[in-house]
């Protein structure tokens, strides 16, 4: 768990004093104050975009923090713990508290690759000596490689637009099923969005807390998934204790809404250490010309962060989708490098992963396909 309620008791101290000239009174020093005693915090509201404060581009406010709310320093009592992904010295994982933490090197950039072979399916057997890392076309030196299952901090953002109303109950289902067939320490919070988002429930493994989120249906208004995706990865960046992180955003039409462009959502989602974003595109019903945009940003969105978008033919497609995200996540690579380039410099970086093993014809890998330098710092 995220949030620490610490209760440590601290006894009361009886100091005994001998008073010169008055017979041997006793008195009585005052209790230490409890640390943590306060009541933790009501859940975090993700507020609507018109309360944020502009800026260009516009910075989206962090879930959870209303607007006369400040965001609490961390590592105090009763606050979200953050975890320092970037201290030079540190071994590249650690087990804190039974939550599995990758800490990486200073300026290492991290990323999530996913291998299949020529028939699509799920290579989770190479070795660190497979693989080339290519930035800016120039080959990069792995520093620090993973190729095992481990737990993510995921964001499901649900579209609760009219247009969603009866889509909604295989949608949740769906949710709900990818949670199941996920790694059991996945830290997952929900999203409901329309013109608003909204954080319905912050981390949590426990489905029948995601199902409560889900079902919170108020089916209206339009729809703002730049604005959903950006703000649910600011709270990613700034709050998850775990290095992975992922977000699934599930829409039925075309972004209407935002104040965040296409292009200005997916700069900030590109940055080192962001979430790999999976889509699914409930389309059709909107027009052609709606059909297509939408899906034109939704695999544009996917592609720029190493996910997968999804369009499905029906509804009842929605629910296999979902597992093949839960796979693709829980079989993933975790390669680790130090640019040539240092990231102080800045400015955006393309990435290539290239995977080459004796018995197979050729294997495609599926990674963020660049990253802006020197961001990931900022957002915390």
């Amino acid at each position: 768990m995220l949030r620490v309620n610490k209760h440590a008791i601290v006894p009361i101290i009886l100091v005994l004093c001998v008073v010169a000239g008055l017979s041997g009174q006793q008195q009585q020093a005052p209790p230490s104050t409890p640390i943590g005693s306060e009541e933790p915090a009501n859940p975090p509201v993700m507020m609507p975009p018109e309360q944020q404060a502009p800026a260009n581009p516009p910075p989206v406010q962090q879930p959870g923090q209303g607007p006369a709310q400040q965001a609490p320093p961390p590592n105090q009592p009763g606050n979200t713990v953050q975890v320092p992904s970037q201290q030079q010295g540190q071994a590249p994982d650690a087990n804190e508290g039974g939550v599995f933490v990758f800490r990486k090197q200073v300026e290492e950039v991290t990323l999530h690759a996913t291998v299949v072979d020529d028939r699509q399916r799920l290579v989770t057997s190479l070795e660190q000596g497979a693989f080339t890392v290519y930035e800016d076309g120039q080959p990069q030196t792995i520093t620090s490689f993973r190729r095992e299952d481990i737990p993510v901090a995921l964001g499901i953002l649900i579209d609760n637009s009219g247009s969603m109303r009866d889509k909604r109950p295989a949608v949740n289902q769906a949710a709900l099923n990818l949670v199941r067939a996920s790694n059991p320490q996945d830290q997952v919070f929900v999203v409901n969005f329309n013109e608003d988002y909204y954080l319905d429930q912050d981390y949590t493994s426990d489905v029948g807390q995601l199902r409560e989120a889900l079902e919170k249906i108020e089916s209206r208004g339009g729809t703002a998934v730049y604005d959903a995706l950006v703000a649910s990865a600011d709270h990613l960046m700034k709050t998850a204790r775990l290095e992975k992180k992922a977000l699934l955003v599930v829409t039925d039409g075309e972004d209407n809404a935002s104040r965040e462009s296409l292009e200005a959502a997916i700069r900030r989602l590109a940055v080192d250490g962001g979430p790999t974003v999976y889509t699914i595109g409930i389309l059709g019903d909107e027009g052609r010309r709606a059909e297509k945009v939408a899906k034109r940003a939704l695999t544009a969105i996917a592609e720029r962060t190493g996910g997968v978008s999804f369009f499905p033919r029906d509804l009842g497609e929605v629910d296999n989708i979902s597992r093949q995200v839960a796979r693709d996540i829980r079989n993933q690579y975790l390669i680790g490098y130090k640019p040539q380039n240092p990231q102080s410099r800045g400015g955006y970086r393309t990435v290539k992963v290239e995977a080459k093993a004796n018995g197979y014809k050729r294997l495609q890998v599926r990674t963020r396909s660049g990253y802006y330098a020197g961001q990931e710092r900022a957002a915390k």
